[in-house]
């Protein structure tokens, strides 16, 4: 056994890796700038984590998702590894202290946010620390040609001018075309860089797309005939509700889930689904970042997704068990007709854009010229109430905001109570024999909380309340007390959204969003939604090898099992005696349009197969019929 091998059984209990993790792997660890496209569910973070372990150093992990950051943070110290992350919403004090245990501590991963790099405490600390591999997950963020573009991501190059010329970058990615595979690479300034791909196709997953009038009815029937749990998304937070609400009326056991609900509801909900309390969770796509539940049997989407990006990546939370699963795509004619309202909901008129940054200006109370590096609470809701906006046209302008680089949002955060102590053993001490009436709730956070001399440690109230016999009122009072008398820092639980200004407050004449960029980013938007009414559309290509083809796999394959596939399947006869078919039919009639007997005689091959393969071309609008009665080719395959 080799030693990634080794540390993969000391830590995770596998003996051997995935496809092409062990390649990620290798190459990294040797020194290569390395991108890896890895679809959702395909172990990404091994392909870093495991290298790191063999090597000396600490790495660092750049993550959008702070969700996901703590969730990856938590799971390696259980597994006895020294993990951090380094987020808006912490305070400095937090920030100061994790960074000098980066740089002195042991660390072995600091996972942070990007726009955690360019602050000045970050950039001095850095220098100092031994960094072995940086690794960019979500890689796709650095491209504008990517559908989630983020600003701050531009910056992760500087690490170079800090680091050592060595230290390799993974970068990762579950979504990317062509275009953004060559665009990450540049933006990171890869050396050499190496890319290896996963193969996108999903052998067990089935896709499906069914033209139907009520997508209501048919949910139903999807429900009905495949047993086990499943995703239902849909566009807007009310229709969780209501299809919730339906299926529960029929007896389904279903809830639902969306970003406006509270932190407790919503991991009470996910809970329930993940243990099979609930059957069906019926979600905006706020639903999905992180969760790792492998036995989804069925995705079904009852709006159109605004990307194949964000549909690959939503319809690929079925069958990780590698069982048996469905993704299924309900779509009608007024889908395509809803595509311009969503176009201009997404992209609020500059002006418009311009009155909701001032409304915001106002709203936190920041001053002209005032908030750069700054993060503020922030409740959507209750911002929209008190300037009387649309709240969908608010997200949105905020959305380009950020794009153009002004400010980053964060979803709400679930900050647990943290503490550590400010004094040393030997002041404690002193403290304790001067105030006996601490000495038991000190001595019961000594036991209970490791290393909180040296870092912040989460807390439960009610766990130490229950532990030492006392009102947790009491206990929190407490807390407080402690801090004030600068023996601990205490800082309470807090749950709420949050916005960072980037750059200082400025008034209109010097708030700029760039017309080209709006242009092009509404224009890629529009490009994107409408490669996704083309694989709802489409009745003559195989929905895995559309997806695969969109994300640059040329070599993909006929999945054999989806509903275009299956129709081609009826027609008995081999995919090589098919494609022939095909291209002999299409090289006649892209040359010029012809009769059906003349087209039939013209192909020299058997008159029965050839009227199929016809048929079936007609019947997915391949040919089309024009004004004299002839045979044309209507559109490449």
């Amino acid at each position: 056994m080799g030693k990634f091998e080794e540390i993969l059984k000391q830590y995770w209990g596998y003996t051997s890796f995935r496809t092409i993790q062990l390649d990620i792997i290798e190459s990294v660890y040797h020194g290569n700038d390395t991108l890896a496209l890895m679809p959702t569910g395909g172990g990404k973070s091994i392909t870093f984590q495991v290298p790191a372990l063999a090597m000396e150093g600490i790495c660092l992990v750049i993550s959008p998702l702070i969700a996901l950051m703590k969730d990856q943070v938590e799971n390696l110290r259980k597994r006895g590894i020294n993990a951090l992350a380094i987020y808006s919403g912490m305070t400095s004090h937090e920030i100061d202290v994790a960074l000098d245990n980066c740089v002195y501590g042991g660390i072995k991963f600091l996972y942070l946010s990007p726009e955690r790099l360019s602050t000045t405490i970050f950039r001095e600390r850095v220098r100092k620390m031994n960094v072995c591999l940086v690794a960019v997950d979500e890689s796709h963020c650095i491209s504008q040609w990517g559908y989630d573009f983020r600003p701050s991501y531009l910056r992760i190059a500087e690490l170079r001018d800090l680091l050592d010329s060595k230290v390799p970058f993974l970068a990762l990615t579950a979504t990317a075309t062509p275009e953004v595979v060559a665009d990450i690479q540049e933006k990171l300034r890869f050396r050499n860089g190496k890319v290896f791909r996963m193969s996108f196709a999903r052998e067990n997953l089935v896709y499906l797309v069914r033209n139907v009038e009520d997508k209501e009815k048919y949910l139903f029937k999807i429900i009905d005939n495949i047993p086990g749990s499943g995703v239902v998304y849909v566009r807007n937070r009310n229709k969780t509700k209501e299809i919730a609400l339906m299926l529960q009326r029929e007896g389904h056991s279903a809830d639902f889930y969306h970003a406006g609900l509270t932190m407790e509801m919503r991991n009470a909900k996910q809970n329930d689904w993940q243990t099979g309390k609930t059957r069906i969770i019926v979600a905006t796509n706020a639903f999905g970042m992180g969760i790792d539940k492998p036995d989804v049997r069925f995705v079904v989407h009852l709006d159109l997704p605004d990307s194949p990006e964000a549909y690959f990546q939503e319809a690929g939370r079925a069958g990780r068990d590698q069982k048996l699963a469905y993704a299924v795509l309900l779509y009608n004619e007024t889908d395509a007709l809803r595509i311009e309202q969503r176009i201009e909901a997404n992209f609020p008129p500059p002006d418009e854009i311009k009155r909701i940054y001032q409304a915001l200006g106002s709203y936190l109370n920041i001053a002209y010229g005032a908030g750069k590096g700054e993060v503020y609470d922030f409740n959507l809701m209750d911002f929209c109430t008190n300037y009387r906006l649309n709240m969908v046209v608010a997200y949105n302008s905020l959305k380009i905001l950020e794009q153009e680089g002004y400010l980053e949002m964060t979803d709400e955060l679930d900050n647990p109570s943290r503490i550590m102590f400010l004094v040393n053993k030997q002041e404690l001490y002193r403290y304790q024999v001067a105030h006996a009436e601490m000495d038991k709730l000190i001595k019961i956070l000594l036991r209970l909380l490791p290393g909180v001399f040296s870092q912040y440690v989460r807390i439960d109230e009610q766990f130490i309340a229950k532990s030492s016999n006392l009102p947790i009122e009491k206990v929190i009072e407490s807390l407080k007390i402690l801090s004030r008398q600068k023996i601990i820092n205490y800082i309470p639980k807090k749950r709420t959204p949050l916005i960072a200004f980037l750059e200082e407050r400025l008034d209109d004449k010097n708030l700029r969003i760039e017309p080209e960029r709006y242009q092009m980013l509404r224009q890629r938007y529009l490009n994107r939604v409408n490669a996704m009414l083309d694989y709802a559309q489409s009745k003559a290509k195989c929905r895995s090898q559309y997806l695969s083809e969109y994300f640059g796999q040329t070599d993909s394959y006929r999945c054999g099992k989806c509903d275009v596939c299956t129709t081609r399947n009826e027609l008995d006869m081999s995919k090589y005696e098919f494609d022939t078919i095909l291209e002999s039919i299409k090289s006649i009639l892209t040359k010029s349009p012809m009769p059906l007997e003349q087209l039939v005689d013209s192909s020299q091959r058997n008159p029965e197969r050839v009227s199929k393969v016809i048929r079936f071309l007609q019947d997915t609008g391949k040919i089309k019929v024009n004004s004299e009665g002839l045979l044309e080719w209507h559109s490449a395959m």
